[in-house]
């Protein structure tokens, strides 16, 4: 079973959540979860936040992935 980093999996989840409202917003159903949602700048703010989480999630992968090939 591989290990993930805690902060790789609590980040990419993060990210996962964050694009779902921006997906929403972005696709013109923003209004049903909240009417601020109902504006598409809102979903785009959404998702380039969900690509630097997921992106921020990337590095402690990479490190560890570093890490283990080292060692090797």
């Amino acid at each position: 079973m591989r290990h993930y980093p805690k902060s790789f999996v609590i980040l990419t989840v993060l990210g996962v959540l964050c694009a779902i409202p921006g997906l929403f917003s972005l696709a013109g159903f923003g209004a049903l979860i909240h009417p601020v949602l109902d504006d598409p700048m809102a979903g785009l703010a959404f998702i380039v936040s969900a690509v630097a989480l997921l992106g921020s999630g990337a590095f402690p992968l990479v490190i560890e992935k570093l890490k283990e090939n080292e060692g090797a």
